[in-house]
């Protein structure tokens, strides 16, 4: 948690929540919140669900989960019980209650496994999954994950690609045995467990294959860019998957990706259009001076 005067944290939560600021500087000022933390970060992510964006209410919700703090619960909670909320963000609700882990949820989390929108009510099944692996004792195991993220699901302990990659593609396993599937094929990071990966976007749920275009994005390997961008083309595949699958694009941040990008920042789908406009600023970002410089000496540090 980074220690900033209340005033500082309420100029960043005003920029949030200005409407008339570009949606990528709305984005950096919720990411400053997320590492801030705290009550008055809270309130001023909270404020913002009234905000007419569904990638940025999706995005609200998905730092309240990984910001790890119970005080953001009873926010997830009415979120999730906002039938007027947009599918996306009522789905990323339910996973950051996941996130966060408490076992006060389980009756929430119960009732909305079986709602009307199957994204959510898969969703609600995953964080309940997770909330009850936490419980066992056995969950204690190391978590090789290397990235800063809280995911919905621990990693299989299997490290076979082929076995993971059938596991991930057997659609009557459960979605958390196929997730655990993903993230250890995401944390293996070699180009055939990405490649084993990228079939996960033929999966049936929408769910699962928006879950598999983040892990992609995490990856940045410039061999899933066709996969990705299959996805995002097909204007027959659900919002939620294509909205992914930009982002993803936007973190690999090759000229291909931003020539993808360019030609769907006019897409019919809001949620699809400003995807695109932060996936550019992220592919801007990743090719900056700036951004090759802290990875150098990110890189050194490793070594």
């Amino acid at each position: 948690m980074v220690k900033l005067e209340e005033s500082k944290i309420i100029d960043i939560g005003r920029v949030l929540n200005d409407k008339k600021r570009p949606l990528k500087e709305r984005f950096r000022a919720l990411f400053s919140l997320k590492n801030i933390g705290g009550p008055k970060a809270l309130e001023c992510i909270e404020s913002c669900f009234i905000d007419d964006s569904a990638l940025l209410k999706h995005e609200l919700a998905y730092c309240l989960g990984q910001m790890q703090d119970r005080a953001a619960i009873p926010i997830l909670v009415k979120v999730l019980e906002d039938a007027s909320q947009e599918p996306m963000v009522r789905h990323e609700a339910a996973e950051a209650l996941g996130a966060i882990g408490s076992n006060d949820v389980e009756d929430i989390l119960v009732k909305f496994s079986s709602d009307s929108i199957i994204e959510v009510a898969e969703t609600c099944e995953i964080a309940l999954s997770r909330i009850r692996w936490l419980q066992n004792k056995e969950a204690e195991l190391v978590d090789n994950n290397p990235y800063a993220s809280v995911d919905p699901t621990p990693p299989a302990s299997c490290t076979n690609i082929a076995e993971l990659q059938k596991i991930l593609m057997n659609e009557s396993e459960s979605l958390f045995n196929r997730y655990r599937a993903m993230f250890s094929l995401r944390n293996l990071r070699t180009k055939e467990s990405v490649l084993a990966l990228a079939s996960g976007l033929k999966g049936n749920s929408a769910l699962f294959r928006h879950e598999v275009a983040f892990v992609l994005g995490q990856l940045q390997e410039e061999c899933s860019v066709p996969f990705l961008a299959e996805n995002l083309r097909d204007t027959s595949e659900n919002e939620m998957v294509r909205h992914e699958c930009a982002e993803a694009l936007g973190a690999i941040a090759t000229d291909e990706c931003t020539e993808i990008l360019n030609q769907y920042l006019l897409d019919e789908k809001r949620v699809v259009k400003e995807s695109c406009e932060v996936a550019l600023d992220m592919c801007e970002y990743e090719n900056s001076p700036e951004f090759q410089y802290a990875d150098t000496l990110q890189k050194v540090s490793h070594n």
